[in-house]
């Protein structure tokens, strides 16, 4: 029988932009590394075929996108400045 997801963490909801810009260098830069560890981990376990939330992968791969772009996005504000 399959049991539902409950070690799922909170973090497992897509990231919002705007708590992306509300964060800091540093804490964006913690926050891609985690995604990327957590992606390279759901990369891992879909080989393995032990992934749990299939849509998850797609999540971290779009939140990642989300860091960096909003990364570069004040970094050219911060040139422009």
């Amino acid at each position: 029988s399959s049991s539902p997801a409950s070690g799922t963490p909170e973090i497992a909801k897509a990231t919002k932009p705007t708590d992306i810009r509300t964060k800091s260098d540093d804490q964006r830069a913690a926050m891609l590394l985690d995604l990327r560890k957590e992606q390279f981990n759901l990369r891992f376990q879909r080989e393995t075929g032990q992934v749990e939330g299939v849509g998850r992968v797609r999540e971290v791969r779009r939140d990642i996108a989300r860091v960096k772009t909003i990364m570069a996005e004040q970094k050219r504000s911060a040139v422009k400045s």
